[in-house]
């Protein structure tokens, strides 16, 4: 009987834990940044440094500031050639192309249909993923046409984190995180256990719960812990399989051993 019941323990055990996901380390590099943007898909760095934008390709730079707008709040550089920069204070959004030249720029407060703006993220062709923070949900505006194509439900609980690609946006809030799709439809919802912010490639995503990264495989609903070394995570991205970790002195590279 005690044997049984300690078999039933292991299987049970086993049933119910974590699993794991594998990274195999690629390589370390210094990096002096306030905030680490993203790696594009031509293996161009973005960072920030005294509230500057700095594309580093190849290690030659180009830069853009825009003092009159205040601090950049996010970056997001998932299209290389329509870079959208936020500056919250001013409610703005910045256009960049790949040459780091402005292209457009929205002013939400001068908008005809106001937004009160909190978090973007890029869409596809001339829209831009926002939360309204007035309404509490998701819109795909259209910044060359002034319209909103799509909007999600209200959701119920403070934002944590926003991410998207061209076909849908990913969610945190304190509760849920949400993913839709581009017409707003809400594709999965899933309860936060202490989640804290989310990073998007090819629909798989990794969240940073505590001191740790998960990975949300594409079309699953079930988490993975990733086995990497004890570090300090300050800013984390995923692109194309390869894991960025910055501690904010140094910049690390892991190949995730994805199935």
């Amino acid at each position: 009987m005690k044997h049984l019941f300690y078999l039933l323990f292991l299987l049970s055990a086993t049933c119910f834990s974590q699993e794991t996901l594998s990274a195999t380390f690629v390589k370390k590099s210094k990096l002096n940044a306030d905030s680490l943007i993203g790696v594009d898909a031509f293996n161009a760095l973005y960072y920030t440094k005294n509230n500057i934008l700095i594309k580093n390709d190849n290690g030659k730079e180009i830069t853009y500031s825009n003092l009159q707008l205040g601090n950049i709040t996010s970056a997001n550089t998932f299209n290389p050639l329509k870079i959208n920069l936020f500056y919250q204070a001013f409610n703005t959004v910045i256009v960049l192309d790949n040459r780091l030249a402005e292209v457009y720029k929205t002013d939400f407060n001068s908008n005809k249909n106001y937004k009160n703006v909190t978090h973007i993220s890029t869409g596809s062709d001339t829209t831009i993923w926002v939360f309204n923070q007035d309404l509490q949900q998701v819109e795909l505006y259209d910044y060359k046409t002034n319209s909103t194509r799509a909007t999600t439900q209200p959701v119920q609980s403070a934002v944590l984190d926003f991410t998207s690609n061209f076909n849908a946006c990913w969610l945190l809030t304190k509760h849920f995180l949400y993913k839709y799709n581009y017409f707003g439809s809400l594709v999965y919802k899933i309860k936060n256990e202490g989640f804290l912010s989310i990073s998007e490639s090819s629909e798989n995503i990794v969240i940073k719960k505590a001191d740790r990264l998960l990975y949300l495989p594409k079309n699953s609903e079930n988490t993975e812990d990733i086995q990497i070394p004890n570090l300090l995570i300050k800013q984390f991205f995923l692109t194309n399989g390869i894991l960025y970790i910055y501690d904010g002195e140094f910049l690390y590279q892991y190949q995730l051993k994805t199935k």
